[in-house]
């Protein structure tokens, strides 16, 4: 499955998000990859509050990962932006989240592929500048 969408501002991003937090299920990895500023994080803030998720969403930068447990299921939010090796999500239980009762989402997931689950929706966000600055082709397809 890949399916290519366009989002012509934040509301349109946040709205795809949340449409697939209301379809997210328990076990499901999300890989979100994208440049800095292309809506990574509100993409997760849309998809947190399609789990039922009221929280206010950051990106968890220097924490790694975010816990969510607000919701009708867990959500794992990773930033490993920066990671500097792969192992190292090791010490912060990735496997245990990755493998657990939530939904998993991981922004710049790119940087640590070789440990992603192979069954994961990957959700990549790009600019367009020539179709104007708030516009995003976001493409979304199963591994």
């Amino acid at each position: 499955m890949k399916e290519v969408k366009e989002s012509f501002g934040e509301k349109d991003t946040f709205d795809l998000g949340f449409s697939m937090g209301l379809k997210a299920k328990a076990g499901q990895v999300y890989t979100l990859i994208g440049d800095l500023g292309v809506g990574k994080t509100l993409f997760t803030q849309g998809f947190a509050k399609g789990l039922g998720i009221d929280d206010v969403i950051s990106s968890p930068t220097f924490t790694i990962v975010q816990v969510y447990e607000s919701g009708r299921l867990p959500l794992y939010h990773f930033d490993v932006y920066r990671i500097g090796d792969a192992e190292e999500m090791y010490e912060v239980g990735f496997e245990e989240y990755v493998y657990g009762d939530g939904v998993s989402l991981i922004e710049w997931a790119d940087l640590i592929d070789e440990i992603i689950p192979a069954e994961h929706i990957r959700v990549e966000i790009e600019k367009d500048p020539e179709r104007g600055f708030d516009y995003r082709r976001i493409t979304v397809s199963e591994a």
